[in-house]
């Protein structure tokens, strides 16, 4: 196979065209199990991916897993976390803390669990070094920094099929299938395949969740006392604050182009050896964060809830309470934007999230008794060593949603029906964060959009939500941005279940070649021996 081509190539140079079975593009969790699984089976592939870091989210931060029930997580997903298991069994891997002082709490479950050999809980670097090791193993080909070329010339279809597609650098891929692992379905949406952005209205799949949710407050990511949004308080002639929309809220019920926020899941620690300073971003205005002390002012003090302890002294420090890291309502271009905006609004993301925790830490207007807690805590200085100490990953919580064969619902994910043909399993509760930050007709200020329903209990997921339908693409499987409904993909939206249907999916890849039929023609016995035989859970 030739080397690897510089992102410079002339396109005027002949082009190099590398050839596998599976070719799958991104560079997320899901592209790494997926690969090792074609591996396994004995076919050759192709990881071509944007990122120069493996493992997206995974080794980008979030470290306390939403594992839900831990019992439905198989195969090499459940693999993932015994390899870290294993990494914390080290005396070395204990730099920062002795193994007993860590709490071994875990979201529902311990940390580290002893009887499965599990670890739930983890450093970004220790993650992404499985996700290398896995690699190494498998001698698995991935080429990095490699952006699918998104014009209608980057890709090539023939009778339903990818034949091939090209990256940025001129590079062509070509394969006899494909799988897109991306979290915003770039390759899917070139395909020419269905898909949704946003939230769709309770009537389009009979549904309680989806929609505008106005004054439904089912975490404590509201405002719990009376707030004025106005610059002048109680003064609508003064103008909003920054981070406050104009917008109405819309009915409740209806659909909408919004998306639930992002933020980046920060690796915090307050060790004195092992922390630097939170860096004041480029542009940063205190007046931006007026509405955070207007919180505090209230009486408002949950700041450390989400300062989740993972090992070492570190946290997963993710988004709490009314105005925290979520950057409301500043992400609705994102899944369909050019890699120049998707740029912009990350760079806009991080300046707000530094500028907040900026702020937090040495401005006067912070309660005192809050601020000299977090001066305790600063980036954690063994993390993210080539990017400031700043996570490579921004939490895409969701992007384009595939229309597929199977439209995950609300009631399948809240396990009250049986999906048709499984190839994995969830268990989260229907997550979904707040979409907008506005003004109530009493003038008050106010979020929406935040949800979190628990399933009855685990669910299936089925085959059909990760196929495109057979007229639009018959050799492209779809795990991560999958075919369901918004409020669905609430709870499949977790790291676990991407690795489980990033492996169902290289099955299904793998097997339709042998078989010389579309995966949507794939016999489910078949798929379903096999998962099996690798320790996929399909039902409880």
């Amino acid at each position: 196979m030739a080397t690897f081509t510089s992102f410079t190539l002339p396109q005027h140079k002949p082009q190099a065209v590398r050839k596998a079975d599976v070719i799958i593009y991104g560079g997320t969790s899901a592209a790494v199990i997926a690969a090792v699984q074609v591996k396994k089976m004995g076919k050759t592939v192709i990881v071509v991916s944007p990122d120069k870091h493996l493992g997206g989210l995974s080794s980008g931060g979030l470290g306390f897993t939403d594992t839900g029930n831990k019992e439905v997580i198989g195969g090499l997903s459940r693999e993932f976390y015994q390899r870290l298991y294993q990494h914390y069994q080290k005396p070395e891997s204990w730099k920062w803390q002795k193994r007993e002082e860590y709490g071994n709490k875990g979201q529902g479950t311990p940390a580290l669990d002893g009887t499965n050999r599990t670890m739930w809980i983890f450093e970004p670097h220790a993650a992404e070094q499985v996700f290398e090791d896995f690699v190494k193993e498998y001698k698995l080909t991935i080429h990095r920094n490699e952006w699918l070329d998104r014009s209608p010339k980057g890709i090539i279809k023939k009778d339903g099929k990818i034949q091939s597609f090209r990256t940025l650098s001129g590079t062509v891929y070509q394969g006899a299938m494909f799988i897109d692992a991306t979290y915003e379905g770039d390759l899917m949406a070139a395909a020419g395949v269905s898909y949704h952005v946003g939230r769709e209205a309770n009537q389009v799949y009979n549904e309680t969740w989806n929609g505008v949710q106005t004054e439904v407050f089912q975490h404590g990511h509201y405002f719990k006392a009376n707030v004025s949004p106005y610059k002048v308080p109680g003064d609508p002639s003064s103008g909003l604050l920054p981070e406050v929309s104009a917008d109405q809220p819309g009915a409740k019920g209806s659909g909408d182009h919004k998306i639930q926020a992002y933020c980046f899941r920060l690796c915090m620690s307050n060790h004195p050896d092992n922390r630097v300073p939170f860096p004041k971003p480029e542009g940063y205005d205190p007046a931006r964060y007026e509405l955070l002390g207007r919180v505090f002012d209230s009486g408002w003090r949950e700041t450390f809830q989400k300062f989740d302890p993972i090992p070492n002294r570190k946290t997963d420090t993710n988004n709490h309470g009314p105005f925290s890291s979520d950057y409301i309502g500043k992400n609705y271009d994102y899944p369909e934007a050019s890699y120049e905006r998707r740029k912009e609004i990350i760079k806009d993301h991080e300046r707000y999230q530094q500028g907040l925790l900026y702020f937090m830490a040495n401005d006067p207007r912070m309660p005192k008794d809050v601020q000299e807690q977090v001066k305790q805590w600063g980036l954690a200085k063994d993390e993210f060593t080539d990017n400031g100490n700043w996570p490579h990953q921004l939490y895409i919580r969701e992007a384009r949603r595939m229309k597929g064969v199977f439209v995950m619902k609300e009631a399948d994910a809240l396990g009250k029906t049986e999906v048709p043909n499984p190839v994995g399993m969830g268990s989260y509760a229907l997550d979904a964060h707040n979409s907008q930050r506005y003004v109530k007709a009493d003038g008050f200020v106010q979020n929406e959009g935040d949800i979190g329903v628990h399933p009855d209990k685990p669910y299936s997921i089925a085959y059909g939500s990760i196929l495109p339908k057979e007229e639009e693409c018959r050799n492209l499987l779809v795990p991560v941005c999958v075919s369901s409904s918004h409020i669905a993909y609430g709870s499949i939206r977790m790291e676990p279940v991407f690795m489980i249907l990033g492996q169902s999916a290289a099955t299904a890849a793998v097997l339709s070649i042998n078989n010389k039929i579309s995966p949507q023609q794939l016999p489910y016995q078949k798929l379903k021996e096999v998962l099996l035989k690798d320790k996929q859970r399909l039902t409880l």
